[in-house]
């Protein structure tokens, strides 16, 4: 395995790998290390409200493969990784960061501070705290677009909106793990392609999370990238103001 040595390496070796060579030796204590780095992501408000799930038994491997729609990323992988999102415990979250902000700054009771504490006692609990149908969300979508009449107004209160956050969030943690695990001469692939209701169930997973992709980690086999990285062009996706 060759392991990129800078950051422009490690992106240009990235592929996201359909075929893994299952003869070859993979150390899963790169998975954790990986992980550990993906947990320093940055993520919506510090609230971390994010898991990540390690499949490594064979057996649930290849339970979760076919569940993966028998794709060959999955089926040939050393290990996958569900990567899912938290909503039902906002509330912990929210309460972790107060306490930590109330450390931080003992002591010096100032504007920052009071600022702070308002957004984890008051604005996180309003903008989280979502009933099943979302009314709550659909008020406060309304009263984002009085106020925004005047002034700049956040417009994505919705819970709909909070859940798109929280899937974000989720997906930086997971580029991270996939570039660390590259970094150590590993490959990944990040999959969309699966029955979530069925990987919940296997994994005993709480039914309110939701699960933002799977990826598969192993060694790329010689035909498992399946043709060279093709881009379009800056200018159809960079536009400068």
């Amino acid at each position: 395995m060759i392991q990129p040595a800078s950051l422009e390496d490690i992106l240009n070796a990235r592929r996201s790998v359909r075929k893994y060579d299952t003869q070859a030796q993979f150390d899963h204590d790169a998975v954790k290390k990986s992980l550990e780095l993906a947990t320093l992501s940055p993520n919506s408000s510090n609230m971390q409200m994010w898991a990540f799930h390690r499949v490594i038994s064979e057996d649930k491997r290849r339970q979760l493969a076919d569940i993966c729609m028998g794709q060959n990323a999955a089926k040939t992988a050393n290990e996958l990784i569900v990567v899912t999102v938290t909503p039902n415990i906002w509330q912990q979250r929210a309460k972790m960061n107060a306490e930590t902000v109330r450390a931080a700054f003992a002591g010096r009771e100032d504007s920052t501070t009071k600022r702070a504490l308002k957004y984890y006692d008051s604005l996180i609990p309003t903008l989280y705290n979502n009933d099943k149908l979302g009314l709550r969300g659909v008020a406060r979508k309304l009263f984002s677009f009085w106020i925004g009449r005047n002034k700049p107004m956040v417009r994505e209160v919705s819970k709909e909106d909070v859940r798109v956050c929280l899937h974000k969030s989720a997906a930086l943690a997971a580029m991270t793990f996939m570039l660390s695990m590259r970094e150590q001469g590993y490959d990944t692939c990040p999959m969309e392609g699966f029955d979530s209701h069925r990987a919940k169930q296997l994994l005993g997973m709480d039914p309110r999370h939701e699960i933002t992709m799977i990826i598969s980690c192993g060694v790329r086999a010689d035909d498992g990238v399946y043709g060279e990285r093709h881009r379009v062009s800056m200018t159809e996706v960079v536009f400068e103001h």
